[in-house]
């Protein structure tokens, strides 16, 4: 089972699939809680280089309520992590599997919940 689904947008700046990306999500009710740009991260701490990465922590807040409600600690798996990261032949998205991450939890309605949020994301994925 995979754990992501990826999307590669070719020739596009991962600033341009970022903007992209961010209105999909909007569009399907997701908001981004978090945002780190590893690649300044890396420099910064350890001085390495590397190409374009961002990690946005997307969450769509009615899903989050519902998840919360059925099990209280899943918020430690939450928000859904969406990558942007730049290749030589664009910038590739990749959207972690709610179903995928949420396996050792044993409650059938948290998973059904995940599916949901699974098929949101790899929409928002798809349209950006």
């Amino acid at each position: 089972m995979s754990y992501t689904h990826d999307r590669l947008l070719k020739g596009v700046s991962i600033d341009d699939a970022e903007a992209r990306l961010r209105a999909s999500l909007s569009d399907a009710g997701f908001g981004v809680l978090t945002e780190i740009d590893v690649r300044e991260t890396m420099k910064k701490k350890i001085g390495a280089e590397m190409d374009g990465y961002r990690i946005l922590g997307a969450c769509n807040p009615k899903m989050a309520y519902e998840a919360i409600g059925i099990e209280p600690r899943v918020g430690a798996m939450l928000p859904c992590n969406v990558i942007l990261r730049e290749t030589d032949g664009g910038t590739e998205i990749s959207a972690i599997d709610p179903v995928a991450s949420m396996t050792a939890i044993d409650n059938d309605d948290l998973h059904t919940v995940a599916g949901q949020v699974r098929d949101m994301l790899i929409g928002a994925v798809d349209a950006a």
